[in-house]
């Protein structure tokens, strides 16, 4: 799903925290995360010890109303969300009252949304963008939650979860993997081999193209989409410190790093479904259901849930970790963004949203959410989830061989840097060639310059 969020240095807005301080935090730690049966078990280093004042009793919220603005609006998701905040209801006493939003609307009027009304809880991610609004002063810090919590997680995933001023501003749900899907049936049918190197796919989505299949689904008309693409292209050929100085700024967009990685996306161009930048990605991923397409790059969190909105056969679906490009890293890196939840700054009712997710932060909860959600994977400790299917327990074995796990570009970048891109990047797919790609290249440095020194 879309992370990106348009408006954060608008009128009104504060300026954006260093990114640089912020990658020594969120995406260092994110670089260390590891997951291992479901679980976030990297080591990273604690928050500080000053910590809120603690919240109310249960008895104190019980029967009181709190609202949660949500961005899961496909269907799948939804689904599964209601049943959580259900459960939290079942557990708390707190009636939880959800007004869903489009997902690209909700992230496109975030800054506006919670320097308004906002609701008491908002649906958000981990890392940067949490620490984002933190920094704003749009965010209520957790700190008191998580003394009752802290122990369902693992040190990574409280890292994730903490602002620049040490405190926790999040509870964490689930992580998911981007990955190239396919249908095993139409693998066997054609008797094709999953890659592992760069050559061998080049290879196979020739055969594919061929075979009168078109080789790669795509789509980019939200925009959001490809700098998945550009993430891994970047993480195979040039490293995790790599992109994370890139996200930082601290490697120019103009480094040969970068043009190596859009000449390889134009070696791949051929073969990605025409016409991306006017298809959205729930159609991109039809094509695949219809086996129309043999191959898609996306997360498990769009893919298969879509997969099981449009009831096509989850159980032909698979998927491989994208090819190795350049032997130094080989496989060992791919984004797998976390999601959880905020307490608006501007709250109504504080210590009935705390009580709803301190049972939100358990282990219960997430394996409840995960009963209806087919394409994530939970992060408490402990986790029971006796309903992954192998999507799900294959998500959790590839994340857990990961030696880094980057959030995304959107999610890694200043958000006026990951605005940039897309629409950088939406030039290359209309114009793939190599004077193109340096002019792109030049036009980003000059936007990343403007927006890292400002």
């Amino acid at each position: 799903m879309s992370d990106v969020e348009t408006s954060g240095t608008g009128t009104g807005s504060s300026p954006s925290p260093s990114r640089r301080n912020l990658l020594r935090g969120a995406a260092g730690a994110a670089g260390l995360a590891a997951v291992s049966g479901g679980l976030l078990t990297a080591c990273s280093s604690d928050s500080s010890d000053d910590k809120s004042s603690s919240s109310k009793s249960p008895a104190s919220v019980a029967g009181s109303t709190v609202t949660f603005g949500s961005n899961y609006s496909d269907p799948a998701a939804k689904t599964a969300f209601a049943a959580l905040t259900s459960a939290a209801t079942a557990s708390s006493k707190v009636k939880v009252t959800v007004n869903t939003v489009d997902h690209n609307t909700f992230q496109d009027n975030i800054t506006s949304y919670l320097q308004g009304t906002p609701d008491d809880l908002f649906t958000w991610f981990a890392g940067y963008r949490m620490q984002y609004f933190a920094a704003q002063g749009l965010a209520e810090p957790l700190d008191d939650v998580w003394e009752k919590i802290g122990g369902n997680f693992g040190p990574a995933a409280k890292q994730l979860s903490t602002g620049l001023d040490g405190h926790q501003y999040l509870v964490p749900l689930y992580n998911y993997p981007w990955v190239v899907f396919y249908n095993k049936s139409e693998f066997a049918k054609h008797n094709y081999t999953v890659p592992t190197t760069w050559d061998e796919y080049i290879a196979l989505a020739k055969q594919m193209k061929t075979d009168k299949l078109i080789p790669i689904a795509f789509a980019d008309k939200d925009g959001w989409p490809a700098l998945g693409t550009f993430d891994i292209l970047n993480l195979r050929i040039n490293g995790y410190d790599y992109h994370t100085q890139l996200m930082t700024h601290k490697i120019p967009w103009t480094d040969a790093g970068v043009a190596t990685v859009f000449q390889h996306w134009a070696e791949l161009m051929p073969y990605m479904q025409s016409g991306a930048n006017g298809r959205i990605w729930q159609d991109a991923a039809k094509t695949l259901e219809a086996k129309q397409a043999g191959m898609m790059f996306q997360g498990t969190n769009q893919v298969a849930a879509q997969y099981v909105t449009d009831k096509a056969n989850l159980a032909d679906l698979d998927f491989f970790v994208f090819p190795e490009i350049n032997p130094k890293w080989g496989q060992d890196y791919m984004d797998a963004p976390t999601d959880g939840f905020m307490l608006s700054k501007k709250a109504k009712n504080k210590d009935a949203a705390k009580a709803v997710l301190e049972y939100i932060g358990t282990g219960p909860a997430e394996a409840g959410y995960l009963k209806t959600d087919q394409w994530d994977v939970g992060l408490a400790n402990g986790v029971q989830v006796p309903t992954y299917n192998e999507i799900q327990k294959k998500s959790v074995t590839e994340i857990g061989k990961c030696k880094a796990v980057a959030q995304f570009m959107d999610r890694d970048a200043d958000p006026a840097m990951a605005k940039a891109m897309i629409s950088i990047i939406q030039k290359f797919i209309d114009d793939p060639s190599s004077g193109n790609i340096a002019s792109l290249q030049k036009s980003a440095e000059q936007q990343a310059k403007a927006i890292y020194t400002s």
